[in-house]
């Protein structure tokens, strides 16, 4: 089954074309640490030969506590993604939280992201969808595969279709999120790429109470899974020190172990295509 090629920048995803990686620490926590992190994936996926999208987040307005850490701000944040996307050429998603927002980050940002929780605001997503750029959804933890195609219709109304999906688990339960692979096959039948988020598909929402937990040892297992159900791209929060990161430690991926994981889904990807 093939889907849809979205171009991004030299990028082409979907379709035909072979696995790509979105990748990056949750939250900008300092310049120093995003520019290293974004070079040291560069090098990996240059390597493997593997297109890569860096990801990280000038501010997480979803978090579960009002102390938690959000990151730099609009302007501070995306001041830094424009000096990743110069320095490193690689194209920059990011993900908003408001309307207001939407301008200047489509002014940097390569592809818009619409995050789990504000998946279903309908005026969030045509003003994201207006600018022409490509909009990843991810799905609601409360919605069904099939319930993605009300959004895509959203965006195609105002004649943006170039549109990414990513599964990001289920809620099962309080605190706990599961997979459900089938929802890959089915929401690719609509035609566009989709992404399988491996990091916060182990997450364990508010499971530290005033902040998320996390299961990240079975990130490589749900990954290479993921893979081999056909999925167009995989997204994976990593942090070269997931234990000291100031956002959804718990289930980042250790930067140090990213070049194995990669190696392995590449190949499975290779064979399923």
């Amino acid at each position: 089954m093939k889907t849809k090629e979205i171009s991004v920048g030299n990028l082409r995803l979907g379709g035909s074309n072979p696995l790509f990686l979105i990748a990056g620490p949750c939250v900008i926590e300092n310049e120093k640490l995003a520019i290293s992190v974004a070079e040291e994936i560069k090098k990996i996926c240059d390597k493997l030969d593997i297109s890569f999208i860096f990801k990280s987040s000038y501010d997480k307005a979803n978090r579960s506590a009002i102390k938690s850490f959000r990151g730099p701000g609009l302007k501070n944040g995306l001041a830094i993604l424009k000096k990743i996307k110069e320095i490193i050429n690689v194209p920059i998603l990011c993900d908003i939280h408001s309307e207001k927002e939407i301008k200047e980050a489509a002014e940097i940002v390569d592809i818009i992201q619409i995050p789990a929780f504000l998946c279903r605001q309908t005026d969030l997503i045509l003003e994201a969808a207006k600018t022409g750029k490509p909009i990843n959804v991810k799905k609601g933890q409360f919605l069904a595969p099939w319930d993605m195609k009300n959004i895509i219709e959203k965006i195609e109304s105002v004649g943006n279709k170039n549109i990414l999906l990513t599964e990001r688990g289920t809620s099962f339960g309080y605190n706990n999120l599961i997979v459900d692979m089938k929802s890959l096959p089915i929401m690719r039948k609509f035609g566009y790429p989709v992404i399988f988020d491996a990091t916060h598909c182990v997450q364990l929402p508010s499971g530290l109470g005033a902040s998320s937990g996390g299961l990240r040892e079975f990130i490589p297992y749900l990954a290479r899974a993921s893979v081999a159900c056909g999925c167009d791209g995989v997204f994976l929060e990593v942090h070269p020190e997931p234990d000291k990161a100031l956002c959804d430690g718990p289930n980042s991926f250790p930067l140090k172990e990213l070049s194995v994981l990669l190696e392995e889904l590449k190949n499975i990807d290779a064979i399923i295509k």
